[in-house]
């Protein structure tokens, strides 16, 4: 049986909801992330009445029930009476090794949502005050800290656009008094019963049970996240003080790091992470950072991975990467410059016809061959007696050695010419007003930080 189109709420049942819609920030779009059940139904019925025809819904499907695509097309016939244009997206929600079915699904759910959100568009979810006393409780099972206790934001940016929770204040009840007054249906997902979930758990057996002892647990652990989100926002304030005194760069100086107090110190590691969009170390991993490589000698190049992440010290600097891959000291071509040549592990050269710079053209007929440090190599730098250690080059520049080892080397007729994209050597390097190939390193995301600026 079709539901009426949305109206004006009555306000004696929804002030609360309505307020919150009301301060969503102002979008030429809002995508509501609508699911079929009862919250994202309430939420899609209100914003269009509130919000007219800027709102839109994204279905995820993440094809995990048998009944997936009756859903789906419950939601498009849904939004459809209610002239709203409902958009469905089909996600692969399988579990990663080692991630959780939960985790999985709203991995996928967020990437879809994130995809669909343009700029000056905003994507709604209905979380509310238990969904946040849910997660408080999950974030302390776990251990979480402030950042973690601060459970959801009522906003943020997000992909393109920005997300917001309108509801996050208010109770569940409030959502259910308006599907009654508005005689609204929705999808019964039975997963939503499934004990084996964690969240599942935590609303079926832990909540009305610390309700009923304590009636306004779930509206405190709301509170406490609030609470816990400005400890964050502090946190942070400090962290950007703390690195401003202690940031080199794409580094931190170690000496500087050190001098700070514990609590500081691990406060600004957490932070110059976040900002780099690195994971953030776990307690055992943070400690690892702290003893082996900021506790390691001057001499030293110690490092800590852990998940996509790798902490690495050269020279008393401390630097995070995304986790490079296997390096192949042994791999060696022979090119043709004709096309641009991949590298293994990431990046690549390339070659374009320039005058007075690069290798001389005759460097085409010698052959070239490309490939990776092995030990011993020097360069006879133009205008210079003799020939220099490319270590003492590379030393000279201040390349940490992850980086030197995956210079690529240019050989032209078996002699060494070029060194990355730095240093030519004679007799290869071209004379002021002559013809050259100019050969270029584009070197991958991870290594580039740690490059001298052109």
């Amino acid at each position: 049986m079709p539901m009426p189109p949305p109206s004006d709420p009555s306000p004696t049942v929804s002030t609360g909801l309505l307020a919150g819609l009301r301060a969503v920030p102002d979008a030429s779009r809002y995508w509501v992330a609508y699911s079929g059940g009862l919250d994202s139904t309430v939420l899609l019925h209100a914003a269009r009445a509130l919000l007219g025809e800027r709102v839109a819904a994204l279905h995820v499907h993440h094809g995990l029930q048998a009944a997936a695509d009756q859903w789906a097309e419950r939601c498009r016939a849904t939004a459809a009476a209610w002239g709203i244009d409902c958009r469905v997206r089909e996600v692969d929600a399988r579990a990663a090794p080692g991630e959780s079915p939960e985790a999985a699904a709203r991995r996928a759910r967020y990437a879809a949502l994130r995809a669909a959100v343009g700029h000056g568009e905003c994507v709604l979810l209905a979380h509310h005050q238990e969904d946040q006393a849910e997660t408080v409780l999950l974030q302390l099972l776990r251990g979480g800290g402030a950042r973690g206790l601060a459970a959801m934001p009522a906003e943020a940016p997000f992909g393109a656009g920005r997300l917001a929770r309108p509801w996050l204040g208010q109770p569940r009840a409030a959502l259910e008094a308006y599907a009654a007054e508005h005689a609204l249906s929705w999808i019964d997902d039975p997963s939503n019963r499934d004990l084996r979930y964690d969240r599942n758990y935590l609303r079926h057996e832990i909540m009305p049970r610390l309700g009923a002892r304590w009636p306004a647990a779930a509206a405190s652990l709301a509170r406490s996240a609030r609470h816990a989100a400005q400890a964050a926002e502090l946190a942070d304030a400090l962290a950007a003080i703390d690195l401003a005194t202690v940031a080199e760069g794409a580094a931190l100086r170690i000496p500087a790091l050190q001098a700070l107090t514990p609590a500081r110190r691990d406060n600004a590691l957490r932070h110059w992470l976040r900002t780099r969009g690195l994971a953030l170390p776990d307690p055992v991993h943070l400690a690892r950072v702290v003893n082996e490589v900021l506790g390691a000698a001057p001499d030293r190049a110690p490092y800590v991975h852990w998940g996509q992440v790798e902490v690495r010290r050269f020279r008393d600097r401390l630097y995070a990467t995304p986790s490079l891959p296997p390096h192949q000291p042994t791999w060696r071509v022979a090119w043709d410059l004709r096309a641009p040549l991949e590298l293994p592990g990431g990046g690549r050269l390339t070659v374009q016809t320039v005058r007075g710079a690069g290798l001389r053209v005759g460097a085409l007929e010698a052959g070239v061959t490309v490939g990776f440090r092995r030990g011993g190599e020097a360069c006879a730098l133009p205008g210079r007696a003799g020939t220099r250690p490319v270590k003492k080059l590379l030393q000279e520049a201040g390349l940490p050695p992850w980086v030197r080892e995956r210079l690529p080397l240019v050989w032209v007729d078996e002699r060494l010419a070029q060194v990355g994209d730095r240093w030519r050597c004679a007799p290869w390097a071209v004379a002021d007003g002559e013809p050259g190939l100019e050969i270029r390193w584009e070197a991958p995301p991870a290594l580039r930080p740690f490059l001298p600026a052109d």
